[in-house]
C-alpha cells in the first residue's frame, strides 16, 4: 500500500530541503513500516513509506527512470490489479523492466502513452509522477476515491500527501480551520475535494492534476456517468457473477498473506467463497470482530435485526474456511489511548466512535497474521442495499438520505449540544446547498419515470458522497497499522454496470440487493442468502456508554477547555449525570463526537477562524 508525499516549488532549490521531506514523509511510517526513502531535485522533493505487497525485494521508491532528457521519478500508493496485462503489452513494445512490481509498470506505461495511461489502470491508486523533462508533476488518484490524496497550493507551486498530516507537517501550512471547514466535519455532507484544513483539498476522484510553472491544471479522467441499460435480468445477474469472479481473483494477487474480512452478511460472504474457490488447495483465512457476550444479550434495533455470530458461523462451515474472531471487551474499546490513536489516524473530528476504534484493534489483529485483507465495502451503495432506500419517505426526501435516516448530534433536532457559536454556521442551509448540488450532477435518460430518476439520485449520492467516507474509514483505520485493505465491490467496472441498471433490476426478486443475490446466491448458505442487511456491528454493552459519560465528566473538570466552543457545557453536564437512564442513541453519538473534538483540538491545536 503506501503513503506519498511531496513538494514542488519553482522559485527555490528543493535539494536543500531534505529535513524538510523527511519529516512529512516520517508522518507516515504507519502507512510504509518496511521501508521509506525521500529523492530531491531543484524544483520537485518527493517522499515514501513503503508497505511491501507485491515484489518485495524490487518494488523500493521513490523510482526513477533516467532518460535522455532527464529523470522522471514517481511515488506509488495503492495496486494496480491488472499490471500484469499491461506488462506484457509494455514489453511487447520493446520496454524492459527491472523489477517485478507494478510500481515500475505504472512508472513505464506513463512514458509510453504520457497522461493518457491513467484510463488504462484498474485499481486502488494515488500517486504523482516527476517528470524533469518537462519540470511538471502529475498526482493521479484512482475512479472511486479509495486511495487518498491530498493538497496545499502555494504561490509557487505545491504540498501533497496521502494523509492531511504529511502537508501539515510543512513549516509553511498553517493549522487553520475556517466555518466552511467546520461545517463539512460537522454536517456529513462529504463535498467533493474538502478537505477540512483551510488551503488544503483533495484529488477528486478520476482525477489528474498537473502541476507546472504556469500554474495548476485538473483533467477529469473518469466520472460516474448515466448511460441506458439494456441487458435483461438474467444477462444482467450472469454479467455480474462474472465481473466479481475476475475481479476478487485480480485482487488475491501478492506476494504476501491475505485473508477476508467476514462480517456474516452477504457482501463479506460472496468475497469468502470466491476468494476461497480461487485459492483452491491454500486454504483461506477469515477475521471478524465481536464484543464480549453480545451473541448471548443482543436485542434488535432498527439497524439490526440479528448479531452477526451465527451467520459468520455458517459461512465458515459451508466455504471452509480458517477463520478468528476477535473479541474485545468494553473496557478495551473505551480505551482513551484507542481513540486518540484513531482520531490521529483520521486527522479530523469525523470518527464513528466504537465502529472505528473495533476496526483499528480489528486491523491491528489481522495484521500480526496477514498483511493484505478483502473487504465488502461498496455493495450496499451501488447494490441498493441499506434499509432507509426502501423506504418510501427517504426516497423523496429532499436531503442526503443517511441524514434523513440517522439523527446526528449537532443536526436539527439535537440542538441542545450546540454551543451559540456552532449554531451560527447554518448546517441544515449548508447541507441544503450542498445536496442541491449534488443531485444537479445526475443526468436524466429519457427513459427514466420520476421514481427511476429518484432512485438514480440515491445510489448516485450513496457512491459519490457516502461510500467515499466509508473508504476513508476503511483506509485510515486499517493503514494506521500498516494493513492493506482491498475492495473488490470498487472494481469501477462493476461499479458502472449495476449503477445503470433500474431500480426495478435491482430488486427484482422483491427485496434489496437482487443483481447480488441472484449472481452468488448457489455459493453460500441460504442462512446468509437472505438475511437483511445488518450494519458493522457496535457495542450494546451498557459499560461503554457509562464510561463514556465518565470521560465526560473528566472533560468538564477542565472548563476553559476549547471543545466548550463548540459544545454546550450545560448540554455536557445533563448527558454525564450520574442518575442518567441508559444512554440513549443521541447522547451517545453527542458524547462521541465531543470527546473526539477535544483530543482533536489537544492534539492538533487548530487555529480555528469563524467570522
Amino acid at each position: 500500500m503506501c503513503g506519498i508525499t511531496g513538494w514542488v516549488s519553482f522559485d527555490r532549490d528543493l535539494t536543500r530541503e531534505r529535513e524538510t521531506i523527511d519529516a512529512m514523509t516520517g508522518t507516515m511510517v504507519c502507512r510504509g513500516p518496511d521501508a521509506g526513502g525521500t529523492w530531491l531535485d531543484r524544483h520537485a522533493a518527493l517522499g515514501h513509506r513503503r508497505l511491501a505487497v507485491i515484489d518485495l525485494a524490487g518494488g523500493a521508491q521513490p523510482m526513477t527512470v533516467r532518460t535522455e532528457r532527464g529523470d522522471v521519478t514517481l511515488v506509488y500508493s495503492g495496486e494496480v490489479y491488472n499490471f500484469a496485462e499491461l506488462r506484457d503489452e509494455l514489453v511487447g513494445r520493446g520496454v524492459h523492466f527491472t523489477t517485478a512490481s507494478d510500481t515500475e509498470v505504472v512508472l513505464q506505461a506513463y512514458l509510453r502513452w504520457g497522461p493518457a495511461f491513467a484510463e488504462r489502470l484498474n485499481g486502488m491508486f494515488a500517486f504523482a509522477i516527476w517528470d524533469a523533462r518537462e519540470q511538471k508533476l502529475l498526482m493521479v488518484r484512482d475512479r472511486l476515491g479509495i486511495k487518498p490524496l491530498f493538497f496545499h497550493r502555494t504561490s509557487h507551486g505545491v504540498i501533497f500527501g496521502s494523509e492531511q498530516k504529511a502537508i501539515l507537517a510543512h513549516p509553511s501550512v498553517a493549522r487553520v480551520v475556517t466555518a466552511d471547514g467546520l461545517r463539512e466535519a460537522l454536517s456529513y455532507a462529504f463535498t467533493p475535494g474538502h478537505a477540512i484544513w483551510a488551503g488544503l483539498q483533495q484529488v477528486e476522484p478520476g482525477t489528474m492534476i498537473t502541476v507546472d510553472e504556469t500554474g495548476l491544471r485538473e483533467h477529469t479522467y473518469w466520472r460516474l456517468e448515466t448511460r441506458p441499460h439494456t441487458d435483461d435480468v438474467d444477462t444482467s445477474v450472469e454479467h455480474v457473477r462474472g465481473l466479481l469472479n475476475d475481479i476478487v481473483q485480480r485482487q488475491l494477487v501478492a506476494d504476501v498473506p491475505r485473508c477476508v474480512l467476514l462480517s456474516g452478511g452477504l457482501d463479506s460472504g460472496t468475497l469468502t467463497a470466491l476468494a476461497a474457490a480461487h485459492l483452491g488447495d491454500e486454504r483461506l483465512r477469515t477475521f471478524a470482530v465481536d464484543f464480549m457476550g453480545q451473541a448471548e444479550t443482543f436485542v434488535p434495533d432498527d439497524l439490526r435485526d440479528t448479531p452477526d455470530t451465527p451467520f459468520i458461523r455458517d459461512v465458515v462451515e459451508h466455504v471452509g474456511v480458517d477463520h478468528a474472531d476477535l473479541v474485545l471487551d468494553p473496557k478495551t474499546l473505551a480505551d482513551p489511548d484507542v481513540r486518540k490513536a484513531a482520531l490521529i489516524a483520521r486527522d479530523v473530528p469525523m470518527g464513528a466512535g466504537d465502529m472505528d476504534f473495533s476496526l483499528y484493534l480489528l486491523s491491528k489483529a489481522i495484521r500480526a497474521k496477514s498483511t493484505v485483507a478483502l473487504s465488502g465495502e461498496a455493495a450496499d451503495e451501488i447494490f441498493g442495499g441499506y434499509r432507509h432506500m426502501h423506504i418510501p419517505e427517504i426516497q423523496a426526501a429532499p436531503v442526503f438520505p443517511w441524514i434523513a435516516v440517522n439523527v446526528g448530534p449537532f443536526d436539527k433536532d439535537a440542538t441542545a449540544m450546540r454551543s451559540p457559536l456552532i449554531a451560527e454556521l447554518k448546517l441544515e442551509e449548508y447541507r441544503r446547498e450542498r445536496y442541491d448540488s449534488a443531485v444537479g450532477e445526475v443526468a436524466r435518460l429519457e427513459s427514466d419515470d420520476d421514481f427511476e430518476h429518484r432512485m438514480r439520485i440515491m445510489i448516485y449520492l450513496h457512491v459519490t458522497r457516502f461510500m467515499r467516507y466509508l473508504l476513508d474509514r476503511k483506509d485510515r483505520m486499517s493503514m494506521a497499522v500498516g494493513l492493506e485493505v482491498r475492495v473488490p465491490f470498487c472494481d469501477h467496472r462493476l461499479v458502472e454496470y449495476v449503477y445503470n441498471a433500474p431500480w426495478s433490476m435491482k430488486t427484482y426478486d422483491g427485496r434489496e440487493k437482487s443483481l447480488l443475490r441472484g449472481a452468488v446466491k448457489r455459493m453460500l448458505p441460504d442462512s446468509v442468502t437472505w438475511r437483511p442487511k445488518s450494519p458493522y456491528p457496535s457495542t450494546q454493552d451498557p459499560y461503554y456508554g457509562r464510561e463514556l459519560q465518565n470521560q465526560g465528566r473528566d472533560l468538564l473538570t477542565r472548563p476553559s477547555h476549547d471543545v466548550f466552543e463548540l459544545v454546550d457545557r450545560a448540554w455536557l453536564e445533563t448527558a454525564t449525570r450520574r442518575d442518567l437512564p441508559t444512554v440513549d442513541r443521541l447522547t451517545r453519538l453527542g458524547l462521541e463526537r465531543t470527546l473526539d473534538l477535544a483530543v482533536w483540538l489537544d492534539v492538533y491545536r487548530p487555529d480555528i477562524r469563524l467570522p
